[in-house]
């Protein structure tokens, strides 16, 4: 029998070895080319090379013919040192894989060249722990709730929508969370505005938010703007975020906030009450929907939408369209599902009903139409009362 310094001086006569240098020059210049990580688990997790298959070399003759379904591509094993990518090689070879190579000195060689790695997004043990019911859905797994965990969310508003929306987002882990509101907690808030309390009236909402959600998850970062949201802050505060929740009541904000989203590139989350109605979209011109200026754009006279102070609003209602708003988000970060976008949903509290309109994103929009340049932002409460006076 030979000796295990024998067997590896055969295979290495047998398995043509390839260079860091050439190993990431091909894999840039023949995107076919399959990087296969044959360490163990907490090895993939210190780094591994960018957009490498992980299979362990234990695994891999269960695992290959599932994840390796073309046994033409070539195939470049690699592990820490270049040895064990060398019995993986022939492993692959003899199930049939016609061009495999070894990593030659591995992923150390690969580091010592300076070339780029990436590191895996990992949990914590208490993350894994309060994630769980997350990690057991195959829609979320460790890839979805790291995604969360690194996601970027700016909230617009701290009241009716924004409350229920951002306990949620917190509860479910996302990792940042902006928030946009000026206004005090007054008592008449507390018929739907769980985040706050009675003994926080008085204050802002902002600080009595950011209490509730810090004391839910330490994971989420709340990254206050205790400021009214207008044209002159708008860029300031949007740059940096991966997409946008609007719990604004009003015409102005909202045109706004779309303006802005249309200007940086982010979906909006879109959710609106009154009384005993509420609607939910997904406003995403860059993923082919509509904008919230496609729906309305012209704002409808002050007596045909008026506030929920001067309507009235069934407490429970924003709970139902913020939750409704937090599910879209989280889809939308994750990559599940079919977000709410070229739909809107309608839900009538008082029949218990949902029903579905479909929205068609319009080519002369003058915010977001073909080849419309952004034509800035514009007085909105100016715009909202009058039209015809400014705004595109």
């Amino acid at each position: 029998m030979p000796s295990f310094t024998e067997w590896r001086a055969s295979l290495s006569e047998r398995i043509p070895e390839i260079s860091a240098a050439d190993a990431a020059s091909q894999a840039r210049e023949r995107p076919e080319v399959v990087l296969v990580d044959v360490r163990e688990n907490d090895e993939h997790r210190e780094g591994h090379l960018p957009q490498a298959l992980h299979i362990p070399r234990g695994f891999l003759e269960m695992q290959a013919e599932k994840r390796l379904p073309d046994k033409d591509a070539p195939i470049v094993c690699y592990c820490a040192g270049g040895v064990r990518s060398l019995f993986a090689a022939e492993t692959l070879r003899s199930l049939g894989y016609r061009d495999v190579r070894s990593l030659a000195g591995g992923y150390k060689a690969w580091k010592t060249a300076g070339l780029p790695t990436e590191k895996p997004f990992a949990l914590s043990d208490a993350q894994r722990r309060r994630y769980l019911r997350h990690l057991s859905i195959p829609e979320v797994g460790l890839a979805g709730q790291g995604k969360l965990l690194q996601a970027r969310v700016l909230m617009i508003g701290a009241g009716g929508l924004g409350c229920p929306a951002a306990i949620y987002l917190a509860a479910a882990g996302v990792g940042r969370l902006g928030i946009v509101d000026f206004d005090n907690v007054d008592e008449s808030n507390l018929q739907r505005q769980i985040l706050h309390t009675t003994d926080r009236v008085g204050t802002p909402k902002i600080a009595s938010a950011t209490l509730a959600i810090q004391a839910l998850n330490p994971d989420v970062e709340v990254v206050p703007f205790e400021e009214r949201l207008d044209s002159s802050n708008v860029e300031r505060i949007f740059e940096g975020w991966d997409l946008v929740v609007d719990g604004s009541d009003n015409f102005p904000t909202r045109y706004l906030i779309n303006d802005a989203c249309v200007r940086f590139g982010l979906p909006c989350v879109h959710g609106s009450v009154y009384r005993f109605d509420g609607q939910v979209s997904v406003f995403a011109p860059g993923r082919g929907g509509p904008c919230y200026r496609c729906l309305y754009p012209e704002p409808p006279p002050p007596e045909l939408a008026p506030s929920c102070a001067d309507a009235g609003v069934l407490g429970v209602l924003p709970g139902v369209v913020g939750l409704l708003q937090a599910i879209e988000t989280i889809k939308l970060i994750i990559g599940v599902g079919n977000p709410l976008i070229g739909r809107l949903l309608a839900y009538d509290a008082l029949a218990a009903s949902f029903n579905e309109f479909k929205l068609r994103r319009n080519a002369s929009c003058g915010v977001c139409g073909d080849g419309v340049e952004f034509p800035g932002f514009v007085d909105y409460e100016q715009f909202c009362a009058n039209p015809a006076l400014s705004g595109p």
